[in-house]
């Protein structure tokens, strides 16, 4: 099977102020590091929905293809879109041994949101946004506007998967993300300019706000267990770096102040085998289309 690769060049807003750190590198840790970790969530709403042969799905922001291929494994016939080129080009690499129909081929979007997909391919009857909402400021809006473009696209009444992190004192993640919002308020202080959305707790009704936003009516949810592990510190900084969410952090400070930071945030969870877990719950919406 040969992912069907569509390219859209996109304009990037914040280009001119992003981290100079290698775009492909960091789409490599987010693969190999970071991306892993949602697997049990994947999996729990796999298993809710019977995902299977049956199943037509769309996945945005679909990062390097882990979760299609999960899905793919169940016997879903699979499509995805995610804007960062690099990641795509993984999601290639990886969904490319999976087995496709001529009538329904795997297909990857190179994109900001479903608008770039091929509106002749089968209705979808799966939706999943996997890129959990409590991140960043105004991220519940961001997805609310890519739900709406997706779901032209599905069946009447499919389900659609919405992912957030669960309460910070749940989360031991939290106080590690706390280090984005507060280096990035250094920029702020000061007056400077591109600092970006800086990361923010999650609030108890995000998932259920970005439904109601895109016109999707709530069929059950569920919380996770998603611990957050690595073989050492090296790893863990690679792969939250790897995530985007300390973008801003950087261009308010530099690499190094964030790498020094984030290790000194990590050392709490540090085990005596030098390897870093950190317990977190996440949160899983089911809704429907209208």
């Amino acid at each position: 099977m040969t992912p069907t690769l569509v390219r859209h060049h996109r304009h990037h807003a914040n280009a001119a102020s992003a981290p100079t750190a290698d775009a492909g590198a960091r789409a490599r840790d987010w693969a190999e590091i970071q991306e892993r970790m949602l697997v049990p969530l994947y999996e729990a709403a796999y298993a809710r929905l019977e995902v299977g042969p049956a199943t037509r799905l769309l996945g945005l922001d679909c990062g390097s293809g882990l979760a299609l291929l999960i899905a793919a494994s169940r016997g879903a016939r699979v499509t995805g879109v995610e804007a960062d080129p690099d990641r795509v080009a993984l999601a290639r690499e990886r969904l490319s041994g999976t087995e496709d129909t001529p009538d329904e081929p795997t297909r990857l979007y190179e994109g900001e949101s479903a608008e770039v997909c091929d509106g002749a391919a089968p209705a979808y009857n799966l939706i999943t946004a996997f890129e959990p909402l409590g991140c960043a400021a105004g991220d519940s809006e961001g997805l609310a506007a890519a739900l709406t473009s997706a779901i032209p696209l599905a069946e009447r009444g499919s389900a659609v998967v919405l992912v957030g992190w669960g309460p910070p004192e749940r989360c031991a993640t939290s106080s590690v993300l706390r280090v984005a919002s507060r280096l990035t308020e250094t920029l702020r202080a000061t007056g400077g300019g591109g600092a970006g959305r800086g990361w923010r707790p999650a609030l108890r009704d995000d998932l259920e706000d970005a439904a109601s936003r895109a016109g999707l009516k709530p069929d059950g949810s569920g919380r996770v267990a998603c611990p957050f592990g690595y073989a050492d510190m090296d790893s863990a900084v690679r792969g939250l770096l790897s995530t985007g969410l300390f973008d801003a952090a950087v261009r308010a400070t530099d690499p190094a102040q964030v790498e020094k930071e984030l290790v000194e945030a990590l050392h709490p969870h540090v085990r005596r085998d030098g390897t870093v877990w950190m317990s977190n719950v996440f949160r899983y919406l089911i809704a429907r289309t209208p």
